[in-house]
């Protein structure tokens, strides 16, 4: 007869394994129309890469320390800043914009302006990688309407087959779930009206067993 309690004294001091902290992050969704329809600036993160290799991603990446008291042209707005501080002091705040506008230079050779302006990033979710991962990032997505920024595509090489990506082309694609729940929450933020996204004083978070919760 198997000895229950060993089992059970076994299993209670079996060590578990320690959940990894979320870095900062940003991912900034450059936005414009053709013929009336949603495009969102989007490349292929390359096999090599340890998160998400091989999927489709909006520019972006981890927030880093100089990232908290890099200079701007404009700051963010209001608005936006009021949504992040939900999450946030206010030089994470900054620096998850200043992020946002790094990341989307190095990455794709588009630009806010040298330093930034962060007046037109509008704060759309935000998505933690769940504990179990072995690398975790609490994400923020923003939005920008492409007549905000300037240069060439190009950038760095992070990002492959980097181009605009129409609503229903995209959402066709085998997408990373994180992906598919951002657009999906991107396009019920463009049925809103400008009134309605600037009354808005909750941040739609992205929950794995519960989908999109407003907090």
């Amino acid at each position: 007869m198997p000895d229950t309690h060993a089992a059970l004294v076994d299993q209670s001091e079996a060590p578990r394994p320690k959940a990894v902290r979320a870095r900062h992050a940003a991912s900034l969704i450059v936005l414009r129309f053709t013929a009336g329809e949603p495009e969102m600036l989007m490349g292929m993160r390359g096999h090599k890469h340890r998160f998400m290799p091989n999927r489709l991603v909006f520019p972006g990446g981890a927030v880093d320390r100089a990232d908290l008291t890099a200079p701007c042209a404009t700051p963010l707005s209001a608005h936006t800043e009021r949504l992040l501080r939900k999450n946030a002091n206010a030089h994470l705040a900054h620096g998850i914009g200043a992020a946002a506008a790094r990341e989307l230079l190095e990455e794709t050779g588009l630009s806010l302006g040298v330093p930034p302006s962060l007046d037109g990033l509008e704060f759309l979710a935000r998505a933690v990688t769940p504990p179990t991962n072995p690398i975790r990032f609490n994400a923020r997505f923003l939005v920008v309407h492409a007549d905000r920024v300037s240069g060439s595509l190009g950038g760095d090489g992070e990002l492959d087959n980097l181009r605009f990506f129409g609503m229903h082309e995209a959402m066709a694609l085998d997408l990373a779930i994180p992906t598919r729940r951002v657009l999906e929450r991107l396009r019920t933020w463009l049925e809103m009206s400008v009134d309605e996204r600037l009354a808005q004083t909750h941040t739609a978070v992205l929950k794995r067993d519960r989908g999109w919760v407003m907090e």
